[in-house]
């Protein structure tokens, strides 16, 4: 019988304890012979010198085992806000998870976005509330406030004893199976109303007087569980092993196994990317359907490319050993995929999920090496690790001899220091973060080239460019006949609008635009290939230098709880921030205040609201689309690279003429 695999993620806000749990459940699993530690740098899913010097995890990392009849695939990923990119590619894997809260911090503003991508996703998930010997230690406070900010349909399985003190230790108030003894026992009537709740035959016979079985309500809670409609919460204090166990049973018995069929066609995901001295680049995937062994020839539906598997691996007992095959449902390492990149699909995309957005990058810096003889060096690197974080989106140019990433926050550039020195050698430096901004056309106009010198060349085209409203994106379409414009040209024109439009007259992205090719013509002898994608960048910055564009900033939706003697301050703090927000709403002696605040204004702001609060206060955000300011509040940048306006130069460039 084929084995049963569960691909499960612990997730937490930044310091909840998720990477001292992870520790403590593969200690339980027998997984590893002893519990490493974070503030050691001995943890097992801490692999990067960094992590260990700092004390957090950078990267997701997997770790396999079993429990009983099941195989476990376990994701430890980053808590920190800065490498939650890393938490993104980790939830399309998982088939459930465990969401860390601490009994101290509850429910922090990195929980509640993750929270929401389990919810967007329909991830299974259970509450771990960790802890409970902490001075400060508040259970039935955190549930209250998973149930209000969270999810108010939940299911507490255990009780906290001695919060607060060294002896602190969870009570379990039900059994997860028949045979399972939960010691103290107070009424168990709130856990059987919860579950019977959500299944319309038991709660009839429920309300009639026939309690149902142990054995029912816990299938029914696994149903529920699984649906991501119930929410069971559990307790203990990690560090000490308090609550492991019942963790694992639950674990295995609520959440819900991988789906697949061995026999079905190849179907993968690449969601990590590594590179070993021994077995060069390495792909962490999870099957969803079919099945792969060694010396299998690999087709990478993203790329185009069939590639060679030379070995297999997953990390057990501490390090990655050999497997014969992986199988559907399964996870591991896959060695011999040379040009494999994050993301990637392998075989067919049946069956693979779409990726939730927690947080795209907002800020851009520019690489800087050390020694300029480096910089060929530098780029190789930061295009290795672009490969393994697509969200980085390296740009290169080679003429000015400059490297631009995009990023989430300043401990992202701590990292990529780090990163670039132990693994290559490299001592680079990074520009002051920029917000990124984008642009739009103001109104309505023409852009048009004629690309006719030197010969061989023609390429004639003119556009009609008009704004569109925002989030639209970008639209093409072509009203110009093949007898004009053959189909091969038009689309040339087509594949180069996007790279096009990654630079307006005010040097960012431009978006929010409908763009008609309304007139051109190619030649019978003149054109040549290539030709329209050199006028067609040319068309476009020229007809948005004529409809003027409009700076677009990215904007914040926030929601921030705190005690209610904090609200003038708070609200005076927003105003002056160019934030928007609607009336408090009371709760208790706090208030939950929600609104959209400018990106440009806030990155320092929850550091500030916490020092005014004395870390009372919590703020949530998330990105919530862009808006228009003035040239004022926002901010320009000069064209990176050569231009389109600037025409010979240009062509030249494009024409691979340039001389240095």
């Amino acid at each position: 019988m084929s084995p049963t695999y569960r691909n499960l993620g612990i997730l937490a806000h930044v310091d909840a304890g998720k990477t001292t749990l992870t520790e403590q459940v593969l200690l339980a699993a027998g997984a590893i012979k002893s519990a490493g530690s974070v503030d050691k740098g001995t943890a097992t899913t801490d692999s990067l010198a960094v992590e260990r010097e700092r004390g957090i995890s950078v990267r997701l990392a997997t770790a396999s085992f079993d429990w009983g009849d099941t195989t476990i695939n376990l994701v430890d990923t980053p808590g920190h806000v800065d490498f939650c990119a890393e938490v993104e590619r980790s939830l399309q894997v998982l088939d459930g998870a465990v969401l860390v809260i601490s009994a101290v911090e509850g429910v922090q503003a990195h929980t509640s976005t993750l929270f929401h991508a389990l919810q967007t996703m329909g991830i299974p998930t259970l509450l771990f509330i960790n802890k409970l010997d902490r001075l400060g230690a508040g259970a039935d406070e955190v549930l209250e406030e998973i149930r209000r900010e969270l999810a108010p349909k939940i299911v507490p399985l255990d009780a906290a004893r001695d919060q607060g003190d060294a002896d602190a230790r969870p009570v379990p108030l039900w059994p997860l199976a028949s045979s399972e003894g939960v010691g103290e026992m107070p009424a168990q009537e709130p856990i059987i109303e919860a579950v019977v709740e959500g299944e319309e035959p038991l709660l009839d016979r429920f309300l009639e007087g026939d309690t149902p079985s142990v054995e029912e309500i816990n299938a029914s809670l696994a149903a529920q569980t699984s649906a991501a409609t119930l929410y069971p919460v559990l307790m203990g204090v990690a560090k000490n092993g308090l609550g492991i166990a019942r963790l694992l049973h639950a674990m295995t018995r609520l959440l819900p196994s991988a789906p697949g069929q061995s026999d079905a066609p190849l179907s993968a995901l690449v969601y990590r990317i590594d590179h070993h001295p021994r077995w060069g680049r390495t792909a962490g995937v999870r099957l969803y359907g079919g099945k792969l062994e060694p010396r299998d020839l690999v087709l990478n539906a993203s790329r185009g490319t069939t590639e060679k598997v030379t070995q297999l691996k997953k990390n057990r007992t501490g390090k990655a050993e050999d497997v014969p095959f992986l199988e559907a449902g399964d996870m591991g390492l896959v060695c011999g995929l040379a040009s494999v990149r994050v993301g990637d699909v392998l075989g067919s995309s049946d069956g693979v999920p779409t990726a939730a957005r927690l947080a795209a990058p907002l800020l851009t810096v520019q690489a800087i090496p050390a020694q300029e003889d480096q910089f060929t060096r530098l780029a190789e690197a930061l295009h290795e690790l672009a490969d393994e974080d697509p969200l980085l989106d390296l740009e290169l140019l080679a003429e000015q001899k400059e490297l631009h990433l995009k990023i989430t926050g300043w401990i992202q550039i701590e990292v990529l220091e780090a990163v670039l020195r132990d693994r290559f050698g490299l001592v680079a430096s990074f520009s002051s973060p920029t917000i990124i901004y984008r642009e739009t056309p103001s109104g309505s106009g023409f852009g048009a080239e004629s690309y006719l010198m030197p010969k061989p060349c023609w390429a004639v085209v003119k556009f009609r460019i008009e704004p569109l409203p925002r989030g639209s994106g970008v639209t093409f379409h072509s009203e110009v006949g093949v007898n004009d414009i053959a189909r091969k040209y038009q689309n040339e024109v087509e594949q180069t609008i996007d790279k096009a439009l990654l630079q307006g007259p005010k040097g960012w992205q431009v978006t929010d635009l409908k763009i008609t090719l309304v007139e051109g013509e190619d030649h019978p002898i003149h054109s040549r290939p290539g030709n329209f994608k050199i006028a067609t960048p040319m068309a476009l910055m020229n007809g948005l230098v004529a409809t003027d564009t409009t700076l677009l900033e990215p904007m914040l939706a926030f929601r921030i709880t705190a005690s209610r003697d904090l609200l003038g301050g708070i609200t005076s703090d927003l105003s002056q921030r160019r934030a928007t927000f609607g009336s408090p709403q009371q709760v208790g002696e706090s208030f939950i205040l929600e609104g959209r605040i400018p990106a440009a204004t806030s990155l320092d702001y929850p550091v500030q609201l916490a020092s005014r609060s004395g870390g009372k206060a919590k703020i949530f955000t998330r990105l919530d689309g862009y808006e228009a300011c003035t040239l004022e509040q926002g901010r320009t940048t000069p064209y990176r690279g050569i231009s389109p306006l600037d025409r010979a130069r240009w062509i030249l460039q494009a024409r691979g003429a340039m001389r240095d």
